[in-house]
């Protein structure tokens, strides 16, 4: 069984003695289940004097893209202070929320994909901590989608936002741990320069190429639409619907393994993919309602992604070849998202997600599918290179 950096940092009494914060979720968790809040709050000699609430909150109650409010932890009586709210400043923890600490402590499950916004809440939270000269300390966790294969390519000058604040790649292979050194470090050593007293408390027992299942630990949904490994299989190409009019089927009980749209043909679309040979995935046509979100209350015609080998698939990739013939199929009815998308209102959601224009208008262009992903090829070889000084594992 791998043992989690929280276990590790519990049976050493690293923070012993120090005044600290801590920027947590529902799976902040221990082996037995036991929410770090509760834990440290009970440590001796540990003063947990903050919690800090990434998006959906410390105890994951509230959904994606709705604002957190400051309140008062019910179970310890510590104050929590919402890190998402209004605006891109409320990603940042508050100078005065940071006086009188003297360590940072961040415990959140991320999911092996760029767009899932911890990773990004954490960097934002360093460069907090480096300015305050607070230790930063990452409890770190499982990719739980594996750390061998890397996939798409890398947020590009000018695109910066939640879902991209450094250039890495969309399924970036890392552990949480392993990104805070890669953020951490100088700008000529390849990191991004955050420049924080950063002290990353590593598992013990993983392996690269381990899955969740593989683990032995417990799954904690990370946040109201990641219900179970298979969804965070599939989230880092299946997001990318995120920028279009298409349903990722949020409203469902099978977030982004569902997607559709009311105008399309479930069947032709599922031909269609099938066609592309896409590894280690099936597809099979089918109708859903979202109860919520995109398309609320309508009849949706698509398809449900059925993952037959974890290992071999390649997510980013299914992301682009479903937008690819869901476009094909009625471009009149399809269209990139234009609303505000976090935080952001200038540029559209689609290019925020991959990182550049570029993806957009090939799809535009209508270049193939692999025409596409082999655009990212450089990018992602780079990025491998560029973070491979910044392994534990």
């Amino acid at each position: 069984m791998v043992k989690a950096g929280v276990t590790r940092m519990l049976e050493s009494g690293l923070l012993r003695g120090l005044r600290v914060g801590a920027i947590l979720n529902p799976t902040s968790v221990d082996p037995e289940l036991r929410h770090l809040a509760d834990l440290l709050h009970q440590a001796p000699g540990v003063t947990l004097a903050a919690l800090f609430g990434p998006e959906h909150g410390v105890r994951g109650d509230v959904q994606y893209l709705e604002e957190i409010g400051a309140s008062v932890d019910p179970r310890t009586g510590v104050p929590e202070h919402s890190l998402y709210g209004k605006d891109f400043a409320s990603l940042t923890p508050r100078d005065e929320h940071l006086r009188g600490l003297d360590a940072l402590v961040f415990d959140v499950q991320d999911v092996g994909s760029r767009y899932y916004t911890y990773l990004a809440t954490m960097g934002l939270a360093m460069r907090a901590a480096a300015r305050h000269k607070l230790r930063f300390v990452v409890l770190d966790r499982p990719n739980p989608i594996g750390g061998a294969a890397v996939e798409g390519g890398v947020v590009h000058r000018g695109f910066e936002s939640f879902v991209g604040l450094w250039p890495v790649a969309a399924r970036h292979g890392l552990t949480a741990g392993e990104c805070a050194r890669l953020l951490n470090a100088p700008a000529e050593q390849g990191g991004s320069g955050i420049g924080c007293d950063l002290q990353v408390i590593a598992m013990e027992g993983w392996r690269r190429e381990m899955l969740h299942g593989e683990t032995g630990l417990p799954w904690v949904m990370p946040s109201p639409n990641m219900p179970t490994v298979d969804t965070a299989l599939v989230y880092p190409g299946m997001c990318l619907l995120e920028g279009t009019n298409l349903s990722e089927g949020r409203g469902t009980t099978r977030p982004f393994e569902l997607w559709g749209a009311p105008w399309l043909d479930g069947a032709r679309l599922a031909g269609a993919l099938t066609a592309e040979n896409l590894p280690g995935v099936r597809f099979r046509p089918c109708a859903f309602t979202p109860t919520w979100d995109k398309h609320r209350g309508a009849r949706c015609q698509g398809v449900q992604v059925h993952v037959t080998d974890a290992r071999a698939l390649q997510p980013v990739r299914l992301g682009a070849a479903c937008i690819v013939h869901a476009r094909a199929q009625d471009p009149a009815r399809f269209r990139w998202r234009t609303e505000k998308y976090e935080f952001v209102e200038h540029l559209p959601a689609i290019d925020l997600l991959t990182g550049s224009a570029a993806f957009r208008t090939g799809v535009e262009a209508g270049r193939s599918t692999a025409e596409l992903c082999a655009a990212w090829d450089l990018e992602r070889d780079e990025f491998v290179k560029r973070r491979a000084p910044f392994l534990l594992y």
